[in-house]
């Protein structure tokens, strides 16, 4: 092995040192545009991902009743996704001109016809049951552990601008710094992408009326067609769009008898009108 002073005899025999040359490396362009665009392709689908409505997300993989705004209900296996949700039939069937279905796509600009997504706790698989009953208990006056780390995750949402303009300094003056600097500048498009999809992944829902009353029981009113009807749960969750009430005794329609069941509702025809205890 030569050491430094070995390089510089090197260096001095053929006249010129040979130091730069040993060090420096030279990254392709072309691979450089490469390895960033991987990065914010990666990073997108992971945010994308992450991003999927947390009330919906409750509710994944879990046998659901979807009420349309119209009357209309679909029964299936909930899959979500950021794009939208999709209610897989338990079998196919036949619709009225005799095409074979198997599901019912829900894209994210039909959200507004959504009454309700229900899950009932009679239709739940015993793994489910278990699992829901945990989640029940964990939410109904959460422990000082979980309160605390939702207290950490709303002030992380709170101080949304205030964390973007320190990436935005970081990123600055990165690109101020060589080689980096000019890594950085060069691919300023992709950069500006991952910035952008790390900040959007960050929700901006925290309303503090409802902040105080989660895992606490609460009056929900919801409005179904022309009339108010008002149920009794615990609070598990909201985001901007929708509103989680768990433990409630629901019924689609007036003349059937009430069961146990969860919801996931609009905000736009769901309130929060009192507390329950």
């Amino acid at each position: 092995m030569l050491g430094a002073h070995g390089l510089n005899l090197l260096g001095d025999f053929y006249g010129e040192s040979i130091m730069p040359y040993i060090f420096a490396v030279t990254i392709p362009y072309t691979a450089i545009t490469i390895i960033f665009i991987v990065l914010a392709t990666a990073i997108g689908a992971f945010v994308r991902k992450r991003s999927r409505d947390k009330c919906l997300r409750d509710f994944e993989r879990n046998m659901v009743t979807l009420e349309e705004t119209s009357g209309k209900a679909i029964w299936g296996k909930l899959r979500v996704e950021n794009t939208g949700l999709e209610f897989i039939y338990p079998a196919k069937h036949k619709d009225e001109e005799g095409h074979d279905e198997a599901s019912y796509i829900l894209y994210k600009y039909e959200y507004p016809k959504i009454g309700a997504v229900i899950r009932f706790h009679d239709e739940l698989s015993e793994r489910n049951k278990k699992e829901r009953e945990k989640e029940l208990k964990r939410t109904y006056h959460p422990g000082l552990w979980r309160r605390g780390k939702r207290r950490f995750l709303n002030v992380l949402r709170t101080v949304r601008d205030s964390v973007a303009e320190v990436v935005n300094l970081l990123i600055s003056q990165a690109k101020k710094a060589t080689p980096a600097g000019k890594m950085l500048t060069s691919q300023d498009k992709y950069v500006s992408q991952m910035k952008q999809e790390l900040m959007g992944s960050v929700g901006t829902s925290f309303e503090p009326l409802l902040e105080r009353y989660i895992g606490h029981k609460v009056v929900l009113e919801l409005i179904k067609g022309d009339k108010i009807f008002e149920y009794c749960g615990v609070l598990k969750e909201y985001t901007a769009e929708f509103v989680e009430i768990m433990d409630v005794n629901y019924k689609i329609k007036e003349d059937q008898p009430a069961r146990t069941a969860d919801l996931v509702v609009l905000r736009k025809y769901g309130v929060v009108r009192h507390l329950a205890e």
